[in-house]
């Protein structure tokens, strides 16, 4: 299971409206690690001129899983994408950057999202990710 819903989000989700910040602060408390990360990542990237930024650290098998379960999902990504202000990019089971809105078009994001970075960020340490 991706997230730990209370009964009072689940109950939300029957009624068919889910208070964001609820939904939100399920993923935060649910997933901290993957949390953590985008939040750091839209505070660096706030903080300077850049085009993006990237996070290299090579997570634990619990931290890698919760990556994966934030960013595999497009509710999930899509909402911290939202509360951060940020587009996401993912390569391999570990690599997250963080780019301004509207980035999809740039140079830079095609390239962090290209077939050979994919490769390039591939290591036998990382196969089972």
């Amino acid at each position: 299971m991706s997230l730990d819903v209370s009964p009072t989000l689940l109950a939300q989700a029957r009624e068919g409206r889910v208070d964001e910040a609820d939904f939100l602060e399920t993923v935060r408390a649910s997933l901290p690690y993957a949390y953590r990360i985008v939040a750091g990542l839209s505070t660096e990237l706030a903080a300077g001129d850049d085009e993006f930024t990237t996070d290299n650290t090579t997570p634990s098998d619990e931290q890698r899983a919760q990556l994966l379960r934030a960013l595999a999902s497009n509710a999930i990504r899509g909402s911290l994408e939202d509360h951060f202000g940020v587009k996401l990019a993912f390569v391999n089971c570990h690599r997250v950057g963080a780019f301004r809105p509207g980035a999809e078009d740039s140079e830079a994001y095609r390239e962090f999202t290209s077939l050979h970075n994919q490769i390039r960020n591939q290591s036998p340490e990382l196969r089972s990710c």
